[in-house]
């Protein structure tokens, strides 16, 4: 494939935005080469400015759960953008999306509308600290909570891709109150507790993590954070931006039937707009201003494009639940083919999956945490990156993501795909 148009445009972009991208993982740095620029997309495949058809599997990072262009989204978009794009004050749109949200979600019985998962995590982790008085948190090694400082403490995805995941800018006072814990490991949690006892405000978490690559939680061990929490009068914030509408129509909590006492939005619940929010019972969210005295505001939150957005693509998901079940199936089926052509070529591998959410990791030991997924082989995944590349399949610039499958796929894409794996992993 040329990308001789891609090239252009990258150039010209990097002599006014920083690296040439506005958000870091995109710059291709991690595999090397020139980033692909999109013209447009719709349903499973992405076009680029150079004409070429891609099939996608990172759908805008996860939102794309019906595919791109998704009409009834599209629609509800353009009408309510002839009735204005903004206005500062309440709409009916907002509260219609929240009911619907609250009704779709156990144990919520208020949500509060963000512009993005970086601002749903940072407002999740004042009101926990708001509410319960005190100040420091715990996180997880390679668990990615957006940029906000509390959460640059060994990031996942674009921080390790970077080789920095203690950004400058985060400054000591901060970080001394982010406390570290390893993603997999409630002995490792609850030595943290021990060690700060009466001062953890949160335990933020992935449910499922996707920003080490696709990593499900160990057997037990969510179920344990959720004892650790109510035992030591700690809020247990899951971290659902991936996960919240994706992998069931309740997200984590409803899949593994395990409650947690804030829960953060973003991609799905916007349906490719930036939206983001974060969710609770009644007497946490009461702490937030107006009603309480932790402060949170936004002048485009709730605007009502992303709420048309989001509320069109809300009602499709809750009118089809078996969607769900189709995701879980069509990813199984692209992992064990990829699985027994990656075998057949003698590949060292293990593949991660849960619904719709897959990654491929070169290294034969099971991937279950940080310091296992930063054992793959990165020289290995940038020949595969590009690879599918040329072959028309676009995956993430990263080893440490996950693919993110959409409903617009076909069998004969992920067939398509398969065939692909098995050519490129024939010149490892």
């Amino acid at each position: 494939m040329l990308y001789t148009r891609s090239s252009q445009l990258f150039a010209e972009a990097e002599k006014v935005i920083p690296g040439g991208v506005n958000s870091p993982v995109r710059a291709f740095r991690a595999v090397g080469g020139t980033p692909i620029f999109v013209k447009s997309a719709k349903g499973a495949y992405l076009y680029d400015e150079d004409g070429n058809r891609l099939i996608d599997y990172i759908n805008s990072w996860g939102p794309m759960i019906l595919g791109h262009a998704y009409e009834p989204v599209v629609q509800a978009v353009i009408e309510k953008a002839k009735l204005g794009t903004s206005f500062g004050m309440p709409t009916e749109l907002e509260t219609q999306i929240a009911a619907l949200a609250v009704s779709m979600v156990p144990n919520i019985d208020k949500i509060r509308f963000v512009n993005s998962g970086t601002e749903a995590c940072m407002s999740a982790v004042r009101l926990a600290r708001g509410f319960t008085n005190k100040d420091k948190i715990i996180k997880f090694a390679g668990c990615y909570h957006g940029h906000s400082d509390s959460f640059l403490i060994q990031a996942g995805s674009g921080a390790i891709t970077f080789g920095s995941p203690n950004s400058p800018g985060v400054t000591a006072g901060t970080a001394k109150d982010t406390l570290l814990a390893k993603y997999n490991d409630l002995e490792n949690v609850a030595e943290l507790i021990d060690a700060n006892k009466n001062e953890i405000a949160a335990i933020i978490v992935e449910p499922v993590a996707g920003n080490m690559g696709c990593i499900p939680p160990n057997s037990g061990f969510l179920e344990g954070l959720r004892q650790l929490c109510t035992d030591n009068g700690i809020l247990l914030i899951f971290d659902e931006v991936m996960t919240g509408f994706r992998l069931a129509a309740g997200g984590v909590q409803e899949l593994f039937n395990i409650n947690a006492d804030i829960v953060c939005f973003g991609k799905v619940i916007g349906g490719g707009l930036p939206v983001g929010a974060f969710a609770a019972r009644s007497e946490i969210m009461n702490y937030l201003a107006p009603l309480g005295p932790v402060y949170q505001a936004g002048t485009l939150s709730g605007n009502p494009l992303a709420m048309a957005a989001g509320l069109a693509m809300l009602k499709a998901l809750d009118a089809d639940r078996a969607i769900f079940q189709r995701l879980e199936e069509k990813t199984a089926y692209l992992a064990a083919g990829m699985e027994k052509v990656l075998k057949a070529n003698n590949v060292v591998f293990t593949i991660n999956r849960i619904g719709s959410m897959v990654s491929v990791h070169f290294d034969a030991d099971p991937v279950v945490d940080f310091q296992t997924a930063a054992k793959g082989d990165n020289e290995t995944f940038k020949k595969f990156f590009h690879g599918l590349l040329q072959e028309g399949i676009y995956i993430a610039p990263s080893a440490y993501e996950t693919w993110f499958i959409t409903d617009a796929l076909s069998y004969e894409d992920l067939d398509f795909t398969i065939q692909a794996v098995d050519k490129v992993s024939k010149t490892f």
